[in-house]
């Protein structure tokens, strides 16, 4: 009877260790399958005079190849990588609206800067104004696209968080249910391996979506936490996360994840926060970048705008009327609150905006400081009244009631100045290419002086009729000369330095002389519309050409006009190349810890194809062992019978 038994119970373990081998084998592409052993354990011997006879064997457990330092360092590598992969992937999407090539906008502001040349050239020539309209109009219509892309971008980011939540909270649930199961089955002693592996594999998908922390639990359960302390899986318990907006600024834009536990108030967790996961990466996409971009394209529109409007306002059109704007751009830009504190940004000069947003911080009302959220640059301000005297990158802020201490204000003075912008001129005849001033040298001039410019700035004084704005020279040394007619400086001023080639401000416009003027030389600045003059205006492109030469200002960062969209494409680009490396890199060792992973728990055919062969051996062996137990009985039966 020994040796049937002995027999016996081997034929049973190689079965099971056949049946796990096997399982192995089916199991070879399931995700999250970790590869089972059969562990063996010789039975207790049975005591004789002549010694322990041994009993056979016996199945001790059926064990799950799994480590768990790199089950969880993979886990973690993989969230970090799926945030760097999706935001590398949203930022590429934004680059292509600052793309270059001829139905890039930069080739239609560029387009448009250069249809002035032709204007300047025949200033009466219809078409060429009918060109220089047709291109700003483009240019309009193709920034509102752009702005029309990034609120597309944004809305699918906002989806795919959306749904990135609702996911979240299946898996969780799903967890919670796993954790249940896990604990009642391991109240009998052996770990439930495919239960573990279900859970792991849960895990392991939430954490493409947010990073977690677990922590086991002695009842078997694992308990999962996001945000570092945020219980998202506690034993059976699951918690529900959404997206929502900011409760700092809820009109602002910007998008968190919130924890919604039963019966308290929702957390509101900050993407820095979370460490990976395709939510973090996509918040950040959605309040970094795609903030940055939305500012860096309705900067432009305000800067280019508000520098066309200007100088078109102080030109004269074929009809002698001062010009009227050639876009429609927003005067002032409200800000958001966390408080009671109301008030406004204003835009002033355009040469020195920031693409960035602002918040105005309270630390001791009525003082307080403005910070420029792009690089946390503080300005100081004691009062409403001195903070509206401030001019901060171009920009005046404007308080109708003050904060309390901690209170905040965000403005976002160019989130949506793309966006509205629109071409007001359409009739050629009103383009103001005429200067409202001219200039003559004196008939009797006997050195060598010429006008090399004379431009209207904002808030000129159109010279009196008819005698105009006289400028005398006395050549010294050194050379000085005086004025009359004009208010600013006063009428009679003498002893003025003159140097060739340096512009003379006198009632808002200016006029640049170059040569040596002889004593008593003289240049008068007239308004073009004294009847005198007839309709000279119509044939004057001198504001055409300080239109035209806005190209060259610089605006953008020390970047010139026509330059602004290459510097705007630069930051995003640069944002992209650095978030594309990022992806790279994380995804790398990602790969390589999930190599490691697997290089334990994964399975491996050619060794299950070995152990079948072992096993089916051992199992011939073991039904041998029996067939001769049999024989060895049935001999014994036959001689006990005689």
């Amino acid at each position: 009877m020994g040796l049937l038994n002995v027999g016996a119970r081997a034929l049973l373990a190689n079965q099971v260790a056949l049946q796990t081998a096997g399982n192995n084998i089916a199991n070879v592409n399931t995700p999250g399958y970790s590869r089972q052993t059969v562990v063996l354990q010789t039975v207790q011997g049975q005591f004789t005079g002549g010694g322990y006879i041994g009993q056979g064997v016996d199945v001790a457990t059926i064990l799950r190849n799994q480590n768990e330092l790199l089950t969880r360092q993979s886990a973690a590598a993989s969230s970090v990588s799926a945030a760097d992969t999706v935001r590398a992937e949203r930022l590429t999407q934004l680059q292509e609206i600052f793309s270059g090539g001829s139905a890039g906008l930069g080739a239609a502001i560029t387009d448009m800067m250069n249809a002035f040349s032709d204007v300047v050239a025949s200033p009466t020539d219809l078409s060429a104004r009918t060109l220089v309209l047709t291109r700003i109009d483009e240019t309009a219509a193709r920034m509102r696209s752009s702005a029309d892309r990034i609120n597309e971008i944004q809305y699918a980011v906002s989806e795919q968080l959306q749904n990135s939540a609702n996911t979240i909270n299946n898996l969780a649930q799903q967890m919670a249910s796993v954790n249940e199961q896990i604990a009642r089955a391991t109240g009998n002693g052996q770990t439930p391996n495919d239960l573990l592996d279900q859970r792991d594999q849960i895990i392991r998908e939430i954490n493409q979506y947010v990073q977690t922390t677990q922590i086991p639990a002695d009842d078997g359960t694992v308990g999962l936490f996001v945000g570092g302390s945020q219980p998202l899986v506690l034993g059976t318990t699951a918690t529900q996360v959404s997206i929502g907006d900011s409760t700092t600024f809820p009109a602002s834009g910007q998008l968190k994840l919130f924890f919604n536990r039963p019966g308290a108030p929702s957390i509101e967790l900050d993407e820095n926060t979370l460490g990976g996961g395709s939510i973090s990466g996509l918040l950040k996409f959605n309040n970094a970048d795609l903030a940055e971009g939305r500012n860096l394209l309705g900067r432009m529109a305000m800067a280019i705008g508000m520098a066309l409007n200007e100088q078109q306002n102080q030109g004269l059109t074929l009809d002698g009327q001062l010009g009227k704007d050639l876009f429609s751009l927003p005067t002032s830009m409200p800000g958001s609150t966390n408080g009671s504190a109301v008030g406004n940004v204003t835009f002033s000069d355009a040469t020195q905006f920031a693409a960035s947003d602002y918040e105005i911080r309270f630390t001791t009302p009525p003082a307080g400081q403005v910070v420029r959220l792009s690089d946390g640059k503080a300005t100081a301000f004691t009062d409403s009244a001195n903070l509206a005297s401030l001019q901060i990158d171009g920009l005046t802020f404007n308080l109708t009631t003050t904060g309390v201490a901690g209170e905040r204000m965000l403005f976002k003075p160019f989130s949506t100045a793309a966006a509205d912008v629109q071409a007001l001129v359409y009739s050629p005849r009103d383009l103001a290419a005429a200067n409202p001033v001219n200039a003559a040298m004196g008939t009797s001039n006997a050195g060598t002086l010429q006008l090399s410019g004379l431009t209207a700035k904002s808030g000129f004084t159109a010279p009196p009729i008819p005698a105009g704005v006289q400028l005398t020279f006395n050549a010294g040394p050194p050379t000085t000369y005086s004025v009359t007619g004009s208010t600013t400086p006063p009428s009679g001023t003498t002893g003025l330095a003159y140097t060739a080639g340096t512009p003379i401000v006198i009632d808002g416009w200016e006029i640049t002389l170059k040569g040596t003027p002889k004593t008593g030389d003289t240049v008068t600045v007239g308004n073009a519309l004294d009847p005198q003059y007839g309709d000279n205006y119509t044939r004057n492109a001198g504001n055409a050409t300080a239109l035209m030469n806005l190209r060259d200002v610089k605006m953008f960062d020390e970047s010139t006009l026509s330059d602004g969209f290459a510097s705007a494409m630069a930051q995003v680009g640069t944002r992209t190349q650095s978030a594309l490396f990022a992806s790279e890199l994380s995804a790398t060792i990602a790969n390589n810890l999930e190599n490691d992973r697997t290089a334990v728990s994964g399975v491996n055919l050619d060794e299950e194809a070995a152990k079948l062969l072992q096993y089916q051996q051992a199992y011939q062996a073991s039904a041998k062992m029996l067939q001769i137990a049999q024989s060895v009985f049935d001999t014994l039966i036959q001689n006990l019978g005689r």
